[in-house]
């Protein structure tokens, strides 16, 4: 579903993502880990060309993301890749329903009739039926996160990804979004999920991913990785956080 081929990536002479060489295959859930600052974001962004490669090949489906293209079909491109940002990013002017009524709409033409039942029954599904009316500054933290995920979850996407959806929520409300994550992996929703959550990637991912400074440093099973990790730097890693 996602294939990285020799990618690479600067930001001025700081070289972001050297050589990344990895695949999602499709029904597939891959957690990648590692220290703040290690090119997990800039990563997961190439694949809907939030940020753009500077070489290599990045297949979506087939497609090759970073090939010239026209804005509209980038658009196109980009409304079958759900994402799900660290900071919400729902519209605050919108109640929940219309927030997640307009994509459909305006991207795929759906008519509001049934744009609205397919929000509500996403709202159903992420356990906030009871707040379609409200806007976003009057839900907490995990709500506004739930509802991100089902307004991507409206365009009907192939894959979806996330970048630290947890990390700016209260503890107490972290649980909440897991929970809605968790589900749609056991659905068989193809996931490529940036996260500190490490008790979500040891129960939920087929492939733990973990960089450090720009490089894919490891891939393994949950398993392998938590139990046996190769790379001395991953090993660290872990060390740290069991002694936190």
């Amino acid at each position: 579903m996602i294939c990285f081929n020799e990618i690479n990536k600067w930001y001025g002479s700081y070289h972001a993502l050297i050589d990344i060489n990895a695949e999602v295959r499709k029904g597939e859930v891959v957690v990648v880990c590692g220290p703040s600052g290690s090119g997990k974001s800039t990563l997961i962004r190439t694949v809907n060309r939030l940020e753009e490669v500077k070489s290599g090949q990045l297949l979506f489906d087939g497609n090759d993301i970073h090939a010239p293209m026209s804005s509209m079909a980038l658009n196109k491109l980009r409304s079958r890749i759900g994402f799900v940002f660290q900071s919400f990013n729902l519209f605050p002017h919108l109640s929940v329903l219309e927030n997640i009524m307009m994509s459909p709409m305006r991207v795929r033409g759906v008519n509001r009739t049934d744009a609205k039942a397919k929000a509500q029954q996403l709202l159903d599904r992420v356990g906030l039926a009871a707040k379609a009316g409200a806007y976003p500054a009057q839900l907490s933290g995990g709500q506004q996160q739930r509802v991100a995920i089902a307004r991507a979850l409206a365009m009907e996407p192939p894959a979806m990804l996330f970048d630290e959806p947890t990390s700016a929520l209260d503890p107490e409300m972290v649980g909440e979004v897991l929970s809605v994550m968790r589900s749609l992996a056991n659905d068989g929703m193809t996931m490529m999920c940036v996260t500190h959550e490490m008790n979500f990637a040891r129960e939920v991912a087929d492939q733990i991913w973990f960089m450090d400074a720009g490089r894919i440093l490891e891939t393994a099973t949950p398993q392998a990785f938590f139990s046996n990790p190769q790379h001395p730097r991953a090993k660290r890693f872990l060390s740290d956080l069991r002694a936190h």
